[in-house]
């Protein structure tokens, strides 16, 4: 355990606070910090392995928690501060977060555990029980990174049987005067989706000036060689680790997306190529998600962007939205539901995860795309996520909790308040119409539509019987099949369960067998 005391004199015997810094909030504009007093607070900072195991972390996305909080500690002990930093190979005899916290709370036995709220109801619950066990006075501060806190979304929400985005971000918009002309939203129209869902042409989606990535430091150097040792079994690759883990390095991150790439992002942002794992996407929910970068001056940045270089008003608007609507949204739809949001099922799903979605070692050219992708890289982007192995999942009849730890397990910016809603809400449905008004399905052929991956599998979009029948489309129409009679009253969903009425018996009877099939034989695909 590396402890600074950074005071003088035998008067101090204890810090009258603990300001506790999680992983995710590793910015000097934590709420918890803003008074903190050099000659009584002290900093506390865990790396816990147990944290790496809740979920089968991929390596990259523990060595990007390690490395950005390491970074964040140097800046703390250069301000002169007392902090307790335990590193993720000491105290080995206890690995969880919570009992390492413990023992420290112990030894400096604080007048009071201060911090800001988490991003996992999870850890809330085992702060408060820390803070119980060592008989400490604890404080929880909102926070402030966000711009619609949990009790204005609570307002917000209350009376709503349905909680819809769209009405949301309006108000956002509004209230942040973001993209608007006094009440009325700039270009007269709140949204530019029609224009944000083009596929590349045929010939590919041709030169894209890269994301901003940064070479290791020492330190990030020290951290990938940790994890290595200590999670060498873990999926996933580290080669290619290349993400901000410092402030300096988000604002970088930052000025390169707003500079070269924003402009070109709304079209294509629902479009998918092989070998293009970025596309057009700012890749900043990392830097986000760690606090890094402020909401705030992102937003601030696409808009100035967008006023003094005339960038297309579809590009920015369609990633205001991701940032300042679905964004805000998702994490006031988690605290708000948490904690039955994770037991979320609505469809009674109970089928065990293929083993391919730790491997990317199947012949689904769009699955392996995209699996492999995520091993490489811990990102993939949102339709990726949606359209292709959350929609998969949601067919394939998988158990929700298991793909959302999946999804919390493999990418690098997940953090259980986003990745959790999304995944039980918005691409497995399995939350109803609580916060998505239909269930996000399609047959291979949207797959095939909006991309180059069906062009080198084996199995065909278009047929849904047969052994080369693609088995997104099999599974899409056994959906359909099952759900027929609640989808003709359902008011996004009665055009296309009408559509099974021109299916004879013989047909119907031919898709479900096939569907059968291919559901019991899901890990050989």
């Amino acid at each position: 355990m590396t402890t600074t005391h950074d005071r003088s004199g035998p008067a101090w015997t204890r810090p009258r606070r603990v300001v506790w810094v999680l992983g995710d909030q590793l910015w000097f504009g934590h709420p918890a910090l803003r008074d903190f007093n050099p000659e009584c607070d002290h900093v506390l900072m865990v790396e816990a392995p147990g944290e790496a195991s809740v979920v089968w972390s991929h390596k990259a996305r523990i060595a990007l928690f390690l490395s950005a909080m390491r970074h964040f500690c140097n800046e703390v002990h250069r301000r002169g501060w007392a902090y307790t930093y335990v590193r993720l190979d000491e105290q080995p005899d206890t690995p969880d977060l919570d009992g390492r916290a413990l023992q420290v709370l112990q030894a400096l036995q604080p007048e009071q555990l201060r911090l800001c709220e988490p991003g996992e109801w999870r850890t809330l619950e085992d702060v408060r029980r820390v803070a119980h066990a060592a008989g400490v006075a604890l404080e929880v501060l909102p926070d402030p990174h966000f711009m619609c806190s949990r009790a204005e979304f609570a307002r917000w929400a209350l009376g709503k049987k349905e909680l819809r985005q769209e009405f949301f971000y309006r108000d956002m918009r509004r209230r942040h005067q973001v993209l608007m002309n006094g009440r009325d939203p700039v270009g007269g129209q709140w949204n530019f989706d029609v224009e944000n869902r083009r596929g590349y042409p045929a010939s590919g989606p041709g030169a894209i000036p890269e994301p901003e990535f940064f070479e290791p430091d020492r330190i990030t150097v020290q951290v990938i060689a940790l994890v290595e040792k200590h999670f060498p079994d873990h999926p996933g690759s580290l080669a290619h680790f290349g993400w901000p883990v410092t402030r300096e390095q988000a604002l970088e991150a930052l000025e390169r997306f707003v500079s070269v790439r924003l402009a070109h992002f709304g079209p294509h942002q629902d479009a998918l190529w092989t070998a293009t794992p970025w596309g057009w996407h700012s890749l900043l929910s990392v830097a986000l998600n760690l606090h890094l970068l402020d909401p705030r001056e992102v937003l601030a940045a696409a808009e100035a962007a967008w006023r003094e270089h005339h960038l297309p008003l579809a590009s920015v608007e369609g990633f205001v939205r991701q940032v300042l609507g679905w964004r805000e949204f998702i994490r006031g739809v988690y605290w708000l539901d948490m904690p039955q949001l994770a037991e979320s099922n609505l469809w009674g799903h109970q089928r065990g995860l293929p083993a391919w979605y730790w491997s990317g070692e199947t012949r689904m050219a769009c699955m392996r795309e995209v699996v492999q992708q995520t091993l490489a890289h811990g990102y993939a982007h949102h339709i990726q996520r949606l359209m292709v192995t959350g929609q998969f999942a949601l067919l394939a009849e998988i158990e929700p909790r298991q793909v959302g730890d999946w999804y919390l397990a493999m990418y690098v910016d997940a953090v259980e308040w986003v990745e959790l809603p999304n995944t039980l809400g918005m691409a497995l449905g399995a939350c109803g119409g609580r916060f998505t008004s239909k269930p996000y399905i399609a047959s291979g052929q949207y797959i095939q539509r909006m991309s180059n991956y069906c062009g080198a599998c084996p199995y065909k979009p278009a047929q849904r019987t047969g052994d080369t029948a693609c088995p997104v489309t099999v599974l899409y129409w056994r959906f359909l099949l099952r759900h027929e009679d609640e989808f003709k009253a359902h008011p996004r969903m009665a055009l296309v369960a009408r559509s099974l009425g021109r299916l004879q018996p013989a047909e119907r009877l031919a898709i479900t067998e096939k569907a059968d099939h291919v559901l019991d034989h899901l890990d050989d695909l």
